[in-house]
C-alpha cells in the first residue's frame, strides 16, 4: 500500500517539476501503457478459471449495475432539473 502511494506521489512530483515543459511524446507513451495494462488485465482474466466459468453471471450482473446506474443518473438529473426550474428565476429569493 505504501509503495503504491509512494509511486503515485512520485508521479505527482515529476509532473509538477516538468509542468512547464513541452513533452509531445508523453501522450503516446501513456496510450501505449494503457493498452499494455488492458492486455495484461485480459490475460489475467482469461487465465482465471472461475471467471471464465461464471462469465455469463458476471456479464448479467454488469448489465444490471450499468442499467441501474444509468437509470439512477437520469432520475436524479430529472429531479434536480425539476427542482431548479419549478419557480422562475425572477421570483426566487436569494
Amino acid at each position: 500500500m505504501f509503495i503504491i502511494v509512494g509511486i503515485m506521489l512520485s508521479g505527482v512530483l515529476c509532473g509538477y517539476l516538468v509542468r512547464n515543459k513541452n513533452i509531445r511524446i508523453i501522450h503516446k507513451i501513456i496510450t501505449a501503457l494503457i493498452w499494455l495494462l488492458l492486455l495484461i488485465l485480459g490475460l489475467e482474466v482469461g487465465h482465471n478459471e472461475s471467471i471464465i466459468q461464471n462469465i455469463d453471471v458476471i456479464g448479467l450482473e454488469a448489465i444490471y449495475i450499468t442499467l441501474g446506474a444509468v437509470i439512477g443518473s437520469i432520475l436524479a438529473s430529472w429531479l434536480l432539473w425539476y427542482l431548479i426550474n419549478r419557480t422562475p428565476i425572477s421570483k426566487r429569493k436569494l
